[in-house]
């Protein structure tokens, strides 16, 4: 028998966000609020999405015999996809990429207040991206959560990453992080 279920995962995502509110209220003096926000924002996301897609969406799933179990990532590009939650109706697509939209927004606004913002943002970028390949292999690896391996997943995850990556210049573009003073140099007062 195995916990899971959208209720599981909406807790699961209502506890991190405490835990990052804490976050973003300690970080906010040192950083200014916007850039206190986006990483704290960032962290709650990264989390959520492995909540979302690591815990089993059904309720006592229990165990995928192994000779039922899936042994390779599907190849099958926009192969049959279920239905979405009922928090987000229509395609497994569509709920892929919105699951990664935010991440890439908030890491995209959280680096630009620093000049190293045109080399970190597409790294975080990109690192969405391992992240994606990461949850998909632990999908495959992990039969008994009910999760499949698919490429279309990952390729829609990255494409919700680097549409966030924009969404993410543009807000920065409004709401300037930068204006709120440079960071500290450690070391020097």
């Amino acid at each position: 028998m195995t916990i899971g279920g959208t209720g599981v995962m909406l807790l699961g995502c209502l506890v991190a966000l405490a835990v990052f509110v804490g976050l973003a209220r300690l970080l906010r003096g040192r950083l200014g609020p916007v850039t206190a926000v986006a990483i704290a924002g960032f962290c709650w996301t990264v989390v959520c999405i492995g909540i979302l897609t690591l815990i089993p969406a059904e309720w006592g799933i229990g165990v995928v015999p192994a000779d039922e179990a899936q042994t390779t990532c599907s190849l099958d590009y926009g192969g049959p996809a279920p239905d979405g939650f009922w928090i987000l109706p229509g395609s497994q697509r569509l709920l892929n990429i919105a699951v990664f939209v935010p991440a890439g927004a908030l890491w995209v606004l959280a680096v630009a207040r620093w000049r190293t913002r045109w080399v970190l943002g597409p790294l975080g970028i990109a690192a969405l991206g391992l992240y994606s390949l990461l949850i998909e292999t632990a999908q495959l690896a992990a039969a008994r959560i009910g999760r499949a391996c698919d490429v279309t997943d990952m390729v829609d995850n990255i494409a919700g990453a680097v549409l966030g990556g924009l969404l993410g210049i543009v807000l920065a573009l409004v709401l300037q992080p930068w204006r709120y003073g440079r960071p500290p140099v450690p070391g020097r007062r």
